[in-house]
């Protein structure tokens, strides 16, 4: 089965890690280009193709300030991950809940048989 193209929704433009990265970069702030190959140690044809990506899909959003562009990430976009991950939750916090019960003093079964003896 072909791989859907990276342009074709958020979860395949999220696919590529170095997309990822730029995403995290510019979660703080607008950013030019140039700040993002600093940062990420990729060169600026990379970064620009990278970026191409990112905007056609809507994750980021592009201002022209004279001679350069600045990038932001567009949250909203990010919501159909957001939503995706939502349904994982439930797990997380049951982990959490694991981990908290044995730090406080043992197995969450060792705490539901002191519950039933009393």
């Amino acid at each position: 089965m072909p791989r859907a193209a990276t342009t074709s929704d958020v979860f395949n433009a999220i696919a590529e890690p170095r997309r990822r990265d730029i995403l995290v970069c510019l979660a703080s702030e607008e950013q030019p280009v140039s700040a993002l190959v600093g940062a990420l140690g990729l060169n600026q044809p990379s970064v620009s193709k990278h970026l191409k990506v990112l905007r056609h899909v809507g994750l980021v959003e592009a201002r022209r300030h004279g001679r350069q562009m600045f990038y932001r990430t567009n949250i909203e976009a990010l919501e159909p991950v957001r939503e995706w991950t939502r349904i994982f939750e439930r797990f997380w916090s049951h982990q959490l809940t694991r981990v908290k019960q044995r730090a406080e003093g043992g197995s969450p079964w060792s705490q539901q048989r002191r519950r039933s003896k009393t």
